[in-house]
């Protein structure tokens, strides 16, 4: 996986998966795959622009927030879908609400293109985080030995081993 970063503005993710740009695609938008990588987490897409999409902690992240003394919000990232191309292309706007801080930072510009690439599948993640340095600091993995894990790149990667071989990197 590739990675360039310019942490306070724009962070660009790219990484080659062994699977189908249907299979990517159903990763990203279905919460039936959000709450199997990553952080997890169910994500409710209404795939039209201008509608709204949430993601929702699972029970499991409650339960980790909570033996940590921290409480996991309802709504734990929120934002706008502005354009939506299966299974070529989701933008989105994008705000965490896991904390105070990041949530008055407000929303970011998330990208996501999926393309095919010569047996594979070419995924590029584009975040513009211009106004929200604490938010670039945590998806950027910066903070990853405070906690914070370790941002688009884990993710990333998580949902690439999840999507090749059934199994995310935990397990």
């Amino acid at each position: 996986m590739t990675s360039q970063q310019s942490p306070e503005t724009t962070q660009v993710y790219r990484i080659y998966i062994k699977a189908t740009p249907e299979q990517v695609w159903a990763a990203i938008t279905e919460p039936e795959w959000t709450d199997r990588y990553g952080y997890g987490g169910l994500t409710d897409y209404d795939l039209r622009p201008g509608a709204t999409f949430r993601t929702r902690p699972s029970e499991s992240m409650k339960a980790s927030g909570a033996e940590q003394g921290y409480e996991i919000p309802e709504v734990i990232i929120d934002g706008e879908v502005l354009e939506a191309d299966p299974p070529r292309r989701l933008v989105l706007t994008w705000r965490m609400l896991m904390d105070p801080e990041t949530t008055a930072e407000g929303f970011t510009r998330l990208s996501y293109d999926i393309a095919p690439a010569g047996g594979a599948t070419r995924l590029t993640v584009v975040h513009e985080l211009a106004g929200a340095p604490k938010l670039a600091s945590m998806v950027s993995g910066a903070v990853e030995d405070e906690g914070a894990g370790g941002g688009w790149s884990w993710i990333l990667s998580d949902l690439k081993s999840l999507l090749e071989t059934g199994k995310t990197l935990a397990q």
